[in-house]
């Protein structure tokens, strides 16, 4: 749909672009799933207030991981899993309950997941099928990392010129 360049992300930029799309003729945009940036969620509500914002799953993993020892690792993640992969909303809240009180000794990893438990429980609005495709940024994050290969070592005296080098990286 674009490619923008920014110094930083603000809920005010963030407007600027859903608002450019909107200008473009996008009417609506009916759900965006996200990490952690910056003013993104204000700034789609702002200019698309219906939108369904979700967390990425994989990202709220990574960042609960943080708080865990390595040796713990995989019985976390297994936990993790058995929640966001419930077969049914009710199953996903006994999980939690669950999950909680197995990895109580580790409270900032629960409390990552207790600040955007919102988001996994919206998840279950959507059949096993969809949400499997949803719950992630994995492509976007996949574009980004593409990105960076061809950026990484180039110099780029103008903006234009940064942006042909993007531009022609997704053409290929």
């Amino acid at each position: 749909l674009g490619l923008w360049l920014n110094e930083s992300e603000s809920k005010n930029r963030w407007m600027q672009i859903f608002d450019e799309l909107k200008a473009r003729g996008v009417e609506d945009v009916f759900f965006l799933s996200m990490d952690g940036v910056s003013g993104l969620e204000a700034g789609v509500k702002a200019v698309f207030p219906t939108v369904v914002v979700q967390r990425c799953i994989v990202h709220l993993v990574r960042n609960s991981l943080r708080y865990v020892p390595s040796k713990d690792y995989k019985a976390f993640t297994a936990s993790l899993k058995k929640l966001y992969g419930a077969p049914s909303l009710k199953a996903c809240q006994s999980q939690f309950e669950s999950f909680r009180q197995q990895w109580d000794k580790y409270p900032g990893a629960i409390d990552v997941w207790v600040r955007n438990f919102k988001h996994v429980e919206q998840l279950f609005d959507y059949g096993s099928a969809i949400r499997k495709i949803m719950y992630t940024t994995n492509a976007v994050e996949s574009v980004h990392a593409s990105f960076r290969k061809v950026t990484k070592k180039g110099a780029f005296p103008q903006e234009n010129a940064l942006l042909k080098v993007l531009y022609l990286r997704v053409k290929e």
